[in-house]
């Protein structure tokens, strides 16, 4: 018993051991070894809860919530060891008051890093976003590939990389293309020459249209006398696709064969006119 009761003092006092020791902080041994063994405990559990939640999700979704869960991992950590701090006795409002500069400093320089996570949050839970959808940032189209906590990728038209801080999303006015659907309405526009034959033009856009295997045959195709402008009649013709990232190709073609179509039917597109009118003024003599 005596033996036992021994041991017993030697561990209590090698865990009362102070590792260090001020007028404010009191930092022992069996402090250090339980804000480890809680790190471990709490690195476990969250696994435990990782492939629980993981299992059901979708693939894509599984990407996101590792995500989010990192962030969450980190900030449980940090909770772990200040709960053990502080019920260990330790003064975290004297740790808290002397940093405080340093917190206001760093504060201001990782406003926008945390701005960004928090928005990558969001984006993430309210699903506003989705790996596959076509976006426009800064007139820049591009289709979005990889959400990170932090930032978004997206593959733009001509195969370059567009890293967007996910504040972005919150704060700017963003389109998503294929928010609702993947379905978008697109439009070609065209100017004929005064005195053409308007149900010529008419046709020959409808079938301009028709011709290409992209655009869909529902909804159906449609033309638009827009307006007399100042040298031409502005038409336009609208058409759905599926496939909004290779819209500048399939505009291209629809050009391609409005062109053919007005050659072959003598229809012509002008060039701007202005008429230009010149006086002479008179001249006057004076007695």
């Amino acid at each position: 018993m005596e033996r036992l009761e021994s041991i017993f003092k030697s561990i209590k006092d090698f865990l009362g051991w102070k590792i260090y020791d001020s007028e404010t902080i009191h930092l022992t041994v069996g402090t250090f070894l339980t804000i480890i063994i809680a790190i471990i405990v709490v690195t476990y559990l969250l696994r435990l809860i990782n492939k629980l939640v993981s299992r059901k999700l979708p693939e894509e979704d599984k990407n996101k919530f590792e995500s989010i869960f990192g962030f969450i991992k980190y900030l449980f950590y940090i909770l772990v060891v200040i709960t053990i701090l502080h019920s260990s006795g330790i003064n975290l409002t004297v740790l808290l008051t002397a940093s405080a500069a340093l917190f206001v400093g760093l504060g201001f320089a990782l406003q926008y890093l945390f701005q960004d996570i928090i928005s990558g949050i969001l984006i993430i839970l309210d699903q506003s976003l989705h790996v596959g959808d076509i976006i426009e940032v800064e007139e820049k189209v591009g289709r979005v590939f990889e959400i990170r906590l932090r930032t978004t990728r997206a593959l733009t038209r001509d195969d370059k990389v567009i890293v967007i801080p996910n504040h972005k999303f919150l704060t700017d006015s963003i389109y998503n293309y294929t928010q609702n659907h993947k379905t978008t309405r697109e439009a070609v526009r065209v100017g004929v020459a005064y005195g053409s034959d308007v149900q010529l033009v008419t046709i020959l856009l409808l079938e301009a249209v028709a011709e290409q295997r992209n655009i869909l045959k529902s909804p159906k195709p449609f033309v638009l006398f827009e307006d007399f402008g100042d040298s031409a009649l502005l038409f336009s013709v609208s058409f759905y696709i599926t496939d909004s990232f290779g819209d500048p190709q399939i505009k291209s073609n629809v050009r391609y064969a409005i062109d053919t179509k007005f050659r072959k039917n003598n229809v012509s597109i002008p060039f701007p006119q202005r008429d230009v009118h010149l006086y002479q003024a008179s001249s006057t003599k004076l007695d």
